[in-house]
């Protein structure tokens, strides 16, 4: 038998990449009767007859999208033509932190926005306190993806963010052979129209690695967080907690907060605290809406 990754699966058929070839192969009815469910990035055994046969011990996986043994996650976030939505980045992130997953942050169409450099800066301060990698690209100017490619080196990576925000675009600068469908922008709503249908895994060029395409989302929904949970996805608080007058603040309105007193100071990043505060009063509001 021979190995290989899942590089796609639909209509129970799954294209495999083995150590020689690309073929199509079916699962065996074993794994149907177990319950069993190829992925994404699943590494495989599979017969001469294109049957998958084993599927080999997960690193980890995802739900939504479908897809295993992932290194990181790209989260692409235009900096301009649709305008960032900090809050969308927040819930994205504070998702990763519970699965454990690292997070690229990648601020594309640097170009177009007028403020590009100071929004950049500002991502880069705010995140990078926080201790994530940002950087800003423009699938236009394929000098600025030097960074990036490094970052993606010999790793699987899952790639999401916002319809609209050029994922596409910049797939196609990343990868072999990249001739993925671009879709124009909605002019009334300024949103993308999402053209990645199905989910695959797209081999880089220039180095070796996988970029796993997914499906855009724009939308995060928090009911099953609790605001205990909430505050652990804020690792920069934790120096000023201890020291807040009330044991139990939760640094919002409460005096002699001192996580409050960072952030206007600048020693927190006022982008990540407002954004702490608003998920803050949605996750207390859903709360008191399911009781």
């Amino acid at each position: 038998m021979k190995e290989g990754i899942i590089l796609s699966g639909i209509g129970g058929l799954y294209e495999v990449c083995g150590p020689d070839e690309t073929v199509m192969c079916k699962a065996r009815g074993l794994f149907r009767k177990e319950g069993i469910r190829p992925l994404l990035g699943d590494w495989v055994r599979y017969s001469e007859q294109n049957y998958l046969e084993e599927i080999l011990p997960r690193r980890n996986r995802l739900v939504r999208p479908a897809v295993a043994n992932m290194d990181q996650v790209l989260f692409v976030m235009a900096l301009h033509n649709p305008e960032p939505s900090w809050s969308v980045l927040e819930k994205f992130l504070l998702e990763a932190e519970r699965q454990n997953l690292p997070v690229l942050i990648c601020l594309n169409k640097a170009d177009l926005a007028q403020d590009g450099e100071e929004l950049w800066r500002e991502a880069q301060r705010a995140y990078g306190q926080a201790g994530y990698r940002v950087e800003a690209v423009s699938s236009r100017q394929p000098e600025t993806l030097k960074n990036l490619r490094r970052e993606l080196e010999n790793r699987l990576t899952v790639i999401a963010g916002p319809s609209g925000a050029g994922k596409t675009s910049l797939i196609n600068q990343l990868v072999k052979n990249g001739n993925q469908e671009v879709g124009e922008l909605s002019r009334k709503i300024a949103r993308g129209k999402n053209t990645t249908r199905h989910a695959r895994l797209l081999p880089l060029k220039e180095v070796k690695g996988w970029i796993a395409d997914t499906p855009g989302f724009t939308s995060f929904h928090l009911g099953e967080w609790t605001t205990e949970e909430l505050l652990e996805g804020y690792p920069e608080f934790a120096p000023y907690e201890g020291s807040c007058r009330f044991r139990d603040c939760r640094h919002m309105c409460e005096p002699g907060c001192r996580v409050r007193e960072a952030a206007e100071r600048g020693d927190i990043s006022s982008l990540r605290y407002e954004a702490y505060c608003q998920l803050y009063r949605e996750i207390k509001e859903e709360q008191e809406r399911m009781n």
